[in-house]
């Protein structure tokens, strides 16, 4: 039993296939349509914000917290886990939204029937 349990609890695991392929879409989108990315005062462009995310995507991978795209928007990609504040997406000339809200609308579109 306690072989059992140190299994369970040092096994971490990716997130499921189709939320990774969903991930990676919407960090294709971040960065095709040309937005950036604000974390704690600062912008930054779609790559740097795929670097930072990707970080804690396999940070929060490592807890088994990621079992969905939701779980990382909420998890990883709405806010900064040493200010509390919230990321920011801006596109283009539309004004800053909370990448929460950002995200949330990208995978809803992603999702649509065509």
């Amino acid at each position: 039993m306690l072989l059992a349990l140190i299994a369970t609890s040092s096994s971490a695991s990716q997130a499921p296939q189709e939320t990774r392929a969903e991930i990676e879409t919407l960090f294709q989108k971040l960065q095709a349509a040309n937005c950036q990315f604000n974390r704690n005062g600062t912008w930054y462009s779609g790559v740097e914000a795929k670097v930072h995310l990707t970080k804690k995507l396999a940070y929060f991978e490592n807890k088994n917290m990621i079992k969905s795209t939701e779980d990382f928007i909420t998890q990883a990609a709405s806010l900064s886990s040493s200010s509390g504040k919230a990321y920011l997406v801006k596109c283009g000339n539309m004004p800053a939204t909370e990448s929460k809200i950002w995200l949330q609308e990208q995978l809803k579109i992603m999702r649509s029937p065509k």
